[in-house]
């Protein structure tokens, strides 16, 4: 059976921004895609500043439960890596019609239409879909 991933990733709209937040209290962009693809938070847990080069490290957690596809390839249901600004990786899920990301600015989480307006770094998709 297919899990919709954009469809779980959908049901966090509205959840609350907070820094680093993998749960109840919350959730950054990281949190959004443990809590879509249903990864243990707990495993994934680290201090990190919003700003810094984390691109390596991040690129070294995706593989553990993503495969990286070409960006012709994005389709619903990938995480999208973003440039969201110099030394800023940002991450968000690819629905139908846009994507899901926490939103600092909002302090929400929500669904933006369309491409997302920051530099596309990679692409990645579960392993098992």
């Amino acid at each position: 059976m297919k899990i919709d991933y954009a469809a779980r990733a959908r049901a966090l709209v509205g959840t609350r921004f907070r820094a680093q937040g993998r749960g109840e209290g919350g959730l950054d962009c990281v949190g959004v895609v443990l809590a879509t693809f249903g990864i243990d938070a707990r495993a994934q847990e680290r201090d990190y500043s919003l700003r810094g080069d984390h691109l390596h490290e991040l690129r070294e957690q995706l593989v553990l439960h993503f495969r990286r596809v070409r960006p012709a390839e994005l389709r619903a249901g990938d995480v999208m890596v973003l440039e969201a600004g110099k030394h800023q990786s940002h991450l968000a899920v690819r629905t139908t019609d846009g994507f899901v990301h926490a939103h600092a600015g909002i302090r929400r989480v929500v669904e933006t239409p369309g491409m997302p307006e920051w530099p596309m770094l990679g692409v990645y998709r579960m392993r098992r879909s």
